[in-house]
């Protein structure tokens, strides 16, 4: 993912000018360094661009050491060690000096500046105009230190004894028909995904579809989501008070939603929905699912069509996946002692899965097929492989 050349400075030439990743050119990269402040004030081994290619290298290699890590994001510059000969390799403690200089707000507003859909309008993303996105929670394990546990906390268990490692909260914004993350927030796991929720909306506009499980749903939650523009599909738990207003040829119905019993008797500000309701069968297991949504006409969205769309929603799981398991390895704990270092450290590894879903979009539009017929892995080891390059894959910008 590192590539050479095309950064021209003012100034004595660095070997940390030659390097960037994938969709994350260096013009962006230096734009929100300097709008987040987090540029050096003189000259040094290890500049701000440097280090934010580092956080990221460090989710591509994150079972190595830091030391390891560096030199496998400047492997491709090995050919110009003939102009750069006086360049040392930072012992460990100036790479997490640096780091710490660089801060979590970097890293953040760099992933939300790039992180922007780009399923192709009529593939198996949309549902007729609208992009089908999901939003879901999951956690990740972090380093055990009194930090972290303090910032972030720890599972409970059903023992005397404390659960392994402290853990954060992550939601997310994701694209079903690339598993790419639109958007994130990250928190501590007192923290409920409900009430991340109003993080993301902001991200939520008319082109999106919307799919959410029972635990987002409330009266303040829809109504805002709704208010974006974008249309909304969210499963509900059967104790819903949900009655039938009328119902319809395709086998669903339309009722009101209230913010509060005492408005439901008032008639106060209801809110028309769409419920669907269906059952799935998987072996000997039935399930029970009612959605409701804000598409009101059966005849532009048929029941049938919803409850299928809705099946899609479980991408976000095989996202969440790629991120926690296949790039950063199975068991593996996020190495970061600090809490801004974790917050930091999550932030790269959303820059790098986003950049490696973007890279399969582009092939994928190339040869008009599926993204998610790409294997993530691969594409995960060649993007590794591509860093000891002469030069790496140059960034597109999908779209």
């Amino acid at each position: 993912m590192a590539r050479s050349g095309g950064v021209t400075r003012e100034g004595p030439e660095r070997l940390s000018d030659h390097v960037s990743i994938g969709v994350f050119p260096p013009d962006v990269v230096d734009a929100v360094i300097e709008r987040t402040g987090a540029a050096e004030q003189r000259t040094r081994l290890l500049p701000s661009r440097l280090m934010v290619y580092y956080v990221m290298s460090l989710a591509l290699f994150s079972a190595g050491s830091y030391e390891e890590v560096m030199r496998s994001l400047l492997a491709g510059m090995e050919w110009l060690t003939g102009r750069f000969g006086e360049w040392q390799m930072p012992t460990k403690a100036a790479i997490f000096k640096a780091r710490t200089r660089l801060g979590s707000t970097v890293m953040a507003e760099l992933f939300a500046e790039v992180a922007t859909p780009f399923a192709a309008p009529d593939g198996p993303g949309f549902y007729k105009k609208w992009r089908l996105v999901a939003v879901d929670g999951t956690t990740l394990d972090l380093a055990d230190t009194p930090a972290n546990e303090r910032a972030y906390g720890r599972p409970g268990t059903t023992t005397d004894f404390k659960s392994a490692y402290p853990q954060a909260r992550v939601l997310g914004l994701v694209e079903c028909g690339t598993h790419a993350v639109l958007s994130a927030v990250v928190a501590g796991l007192s923290t409920s995904e409900h009430d991340l929720y109003p993080a993301l909306q902001a991200d939520l506009d008319a082109s999106m579809l919307l799919m959410a499980d029972r635990g987002f749903f409330s009266y303040t939650a829809w109504t805002d989501s709704a208010g974006t523009g974008a249309a909304l599909l969210w499963r509900v738990k059967a104790s819903n008070l949900l009655p039938v207003v009328e119902e319809l040829a395709d086998g669903s119905y339309l009722s009101d939603l209230y913010a509060s019993p005492k408005d439901r008797r008032k008639d106060t500000d209801p809110v028309r929905v769409r419920v669907i309701e269906y059952t799935v069968t998987t072996g000997e297991e039935v399930s029970g699912f009612r959605l409701i949504t804000t598409l009101l006409d059966p005849e532009a969205a048929p029941a049938q069509d919803l409850a299928g769309a809705y099946a899609r929603r479980w991408e976000i799981e095989s996202s969440f996946d790629e991120l926690k398991t296949r790039q950063r390895g199975p068991g593996m704990v996020l190495g970061s002692k600090t809490p801004g270092g974790v917050l930091q450290e999550i932030y790269g590894h959303l820059c790098v899965h986003y950049a490696i879903r973007s890279l399969i979009g582009s092939v994928a539009r190339h040869f008009e097929e599926d993204p998610l017929r790409f294997s993530f892995t691969r594409t995960l080891r060649a993007a590794k492989r591509s860093l000891a390059g002469r030069p790496a894959f140059s960034p597109s910008t999908p779209g």
